[in-house]
């Protein structure tokens, strides 16, 4: 073995020795940035599945509530049954609002989304639909 070459392996043990423990550090840096944003991908995902429950109940109320001879009290008792079926944990605190002005029907659903955060509260929701009412009408009239 020539002079440069034990020059070159000892310098690459060196180096290979004082970069033990590099990756540890990395991960401990990184890691809880990796975490938090899982955390703020699932709390998404949870406020805006908690958006869909609420959309859901609006449409299912709206519906309802639009139907010949139908009123607004029809429309807020059919969001409030679906709100009953899926809404469990993930859309609490839910409140059910229905008006008209004779001519649409509207109406609104707000609650709060689950949060997965200790300590906070979730996030609000609301979500609202309408419809013209359905009526009886005479041809030409």
């Amino acid at each position: 073995m020539s002079p440069p070459e034990r020059l070159t392996d000892r310098w690459q043990r060196r180096q290979w020795r004082d970069d033990r423990g590099d990756t540890s550090i990395q991960m401990a840096i990184i890691f809880p940035f990796v975490l938090l944003a899982t955390a703020a991908v699932i709390q998404a995902s949870m406020w805006y599945y908690a958006r869909q429950i609420a959309l859901t109940a609006a449409r299912e109320g709206a519906t309802a509530a639009r139907a010949y001879q139908s009123g607004p009290a029809d429309g807020a008792a059919q969001a409030r049954d679906v709100l009953a079926r899926t809404a469990g944990d993930s859309l609490h605190g839910y409140s059910v609002s229905a008006s008209t002005n004779g001519q649409r029907v509207r109406v609104q659903v707000s609650g709060t989304a689950m949060s997965m955060i200790p300590g906070v509260s979730g996030l609000q929701v609301t979500q609202s639909a309408s419809g013209p009412v359905e009526r009886w009408t005479v041809p030409g009239g």
